[in-house]
């Protein structure tokens, strides 16, 4: 795998929002059959970043943008050269399980990997980082789990292109060692590099865990990360339903 740095600092030009936005309620029964959620946390484009913990991305480069496809959605722009534009909510809790789900496009002006989505533990130091990460080319998409001795674990790549959209859906139970992780792609579960379609390995690291959405690694061009709001609920019929 390319060799990735791990900045221990925030990027400059960081637009701190401390609003946090949790939507909790029961999912709405299509049917007698359907499953029952609830709706755990999710942000509003109709609030805007403030929606997120905080917004880490140079001024004016994270937005509520209109697309044909999706109607209103999150559009994370990193220049060339900066070190990302990434969003940040909620915090989490060891031992809890959840949904997400949620659909990406990328645009990337350069053959670099990009962090699209992590699961980000603090402090960066002597831990896994970000346990589960999803991260991205021109050319592919790749899920990864890091465990606590900052080691990385390909469980699963995909090719892709740039502007093509794509649905994730994860069941996440966080532990230290005894981390689960199950993934959908496209609506489809997917198998794992272990020959299982779920791992077991570290999900939670440090004293204090977080979700976060956008693009991260500094590179010589530009990138685009455009992405529905993400669910997180107790269902993945519910997680996944606007996505």
């Amino acid at each position: 795998m390319p060799s990735l740095s791990h900045p221990r600092r925030t990027a400059a030009g960081v637009v701190a929002l401390t609003t946090l936005a949790i939507t909790c309620g029961t999912a709405t029964t299509g049917s007698s059959a359907a499953a029952t959620g609830k709706v755990l946390w999710t942000p509003s484009t109709s609030k805007g970043p403030s929606s997120f913990t905080s917004v880490q991305c140079a001024a004016g480069n994270f937005s509520v943008v209109k697309d044909p496809a999706k109607g209103s959605v999150w559009r994370a722009f990193q220049a060339a050269g900066e070190e990302r534009c990434e969003t940040l909510s909620p915090n989490l809790k060891e031992g809890d399980t959840f949904y997400l789900g949620w659909s990406s496009k990328v645009d990337i002006k350069d053959s670099n990997s990009r962090y699209v989505f992590q699961l980000k533990c603090s402090p960066s130091t002597d831990t896994a980082n970000h346990p589960i990460e999803i991260d991205a080319t021109s050319g592919r998409i790749r899920l990864q789990e890091w465990d606590t001795k900052h080691v990385a674990h390909t469980l699963w790549t995909a090719p892709t292109a740039n502007n093509q959209w794509h649905s994730y859906a994860l069941k996440i139970r966080l532990g230290r060692t005894d981390g689960t992780i199950d993934f959908w792609f496209d609506g489809v579960k997917q198998s794992f590099t272990t020959g299982s379609d779920t791992f077991k390995g570290t999900t939670w690291d440090g004293d204090r865990n977080y979700l976060k959405w956008g693009s991260y690694h500094t590179s010589t061009g530009n990138a685009t990360n455009t992405f529905t709001s993400p669910v997180m609920a107790t269902t993945l019929e519910t997680a996944t339903a606007g996505s």
